[in-house]
C-alpha cells in the first residue's frame, strides 16, 4: 500500500502503526520526546524555548 496522508483518518491505529513500521521515511525527523514535551521537525526557536 503506497502511503497517502489523506488516507490517515480512515485508517485504524493498527494500520497506521503497520504503515509507519514498514516505511521509516514517514516519520518526520528529528523527533524528541521528553516527559510531556514532544517536538517534531526542527524549528530553532521552539527547540531553544524548550531546552535552553
Amino acid at each position: 500500500m503506497k502511503w497517502q496522508k489523506d488516507k490517515l483518518p480512515a485508517m485504524s491505529e493498527e494500520e497506521q502503526l503497520r504503515q509507519l513500521a514498514t516505511d521509516g521515511m514517514l516519520v518526520k525527523r528529528p523527533l524528541v520526546v521528553d516527559g510531556d514535551t514532544v517536538l517534531v521537525g526542527f524549528r530553532e526557536t521552539e527547540w531553544s524555548d524548550k531546552f535552553l
